[in-house]
């Protein structure tokens, strides 16, 4: 088998491509059930900084969190670009709506399974235990996401009763 047959072979899974600042940063595709323009946020009083506040969509409540304040990176005002994935994820064992607020969507993108690399333990600004991996598109690195481990722990209490 040559190289370009094993290429072809390896499995690839979907992601949505977002950016943070100069970063690219992915979430499975299977997770994200819509991608919103900015919208009214309706402040929550006493929620931690990076929980911004709920939104309605199709008649529910879903909780927003600033992924930039998650990450310890300062927040900044939104922009035409500025987008709020909402994902269902299963939090404390039960399904779950929570909206991301990310500077921009990218794209729909195939990464090979098999080419994505552990995250490395130092030289990131945020915690590498909330990456599956660092992937590749075309000449660029995509961070991936592990979604249950970045919305995981006490945040996952707060988002579970604020939806």
């Amino acid at each position: 088998m040559t190289a370009a047959e094993a290429t072809l072979s390896d499995p690839v899974a979907q992601y949505v491509t977002l950016g943070i600042g100069a970063e690219t940063f992915a979430v499975d595709v299977g997770s994200v059930r819509e991608i919103l323009d900015m919208r009214p946020i309706a402040f929550m009083p006493n929620a931690p900084p990076y929980l911004l506040g709920l939104i309605d969509v199709r008649g529910g409540g879903v909780p927003v969190i600033d992924l930039r304040v998650k990450l310890g990176l300062a927040p900044v005002p939104s922009t035409e670009q500025t987008r709020i994935l909402v994902l269902d994820i299963e939090i404390a064992g039960r399904p779950t709506a929570i909206g991301l607020l990310v500077d921009r969507v990218f794209e729909v993108a195939e990464l090979e399974d098999r080419r994505i690399e552990p995250p490395p333990d130092i030289g990131v600004r945020w915690r590498s235990d909330y990456i599956t991996g660092i992937g590749r598109r075309g000449g660029d690195f995509v961070v991936v996401f592990d979604l249950g481990r970045l919305l995981a722990g006490e945040e996952a209490a707060l988002v579970a009763t604020a939806a």
